[in-house]
């Protein structure tokens, strides 16, 4: 019961993002706060490109590709302004990393796993990584949603 509670638990923490996704126009894709660099259309990006990296680096599903540009550049270079394909790209990368959370074996998530962004973590505590960095990112996309320009 491991494995389902805690894909559960991503699911729940999620929907603090996604229930924002469809109250989003193009218009406030390109949309920033006074004095920082990230649009609204760089966080959908950088959100779903972090997700597939998550499902390939961190659970394993090695037949995920992913260029994850927002991290390469680690800037907003002003492209992202194709709505809908970022929710579509927000969608693919929601399933995939739903389909690696629940391959997870019980018991395999004491398992330890390193990466360069964040070293060595058990997968359930770079489970709570990546839930904590989609629910950052949500509220910086709340805030610029609703006082950006």
């Amino acid at each position: 019961m491991e494995t389902q509670d805690l894909f559960r638990l991503w699911q729940e923490a999620r929907t603090r993002f996604a229930n924002q996704l469809p109250a989003i126009q193009a218009a406030d894709l390109g949309k920033k706060l006074p004095g920082c660099p990230n649009s609204v259309g760089f966080l959908l990006r950088h959100i779903a490109e972090v997700e597939l990296l998550f499902a390939k680096n961190v659970f394993g599903k090695q037949d995920v590709y992913v260029v994850a540009r927002t991290v390469i550049d680690k800037r907003d270079t002003g492209e992202w302004t194709g709505l809908e394909d970022l929710m579509n790209f927000l969608e693919q990368s929601h399933s995939i990393l739903a389909s690696a959370i629940q391959g997870v074996q019980e018991g395999d998530w004491k398992t330890e796993v390193s990466t360069k962004e964040f070293g060595t973590k058990t997968k359930a505590e770079a489970l709570g990584r990546i839930i904590s960095h989609t629910a950052y990112h949500a509220g910086q996309m709340a805030m610029t949603l609703r006082y950006g320009a």
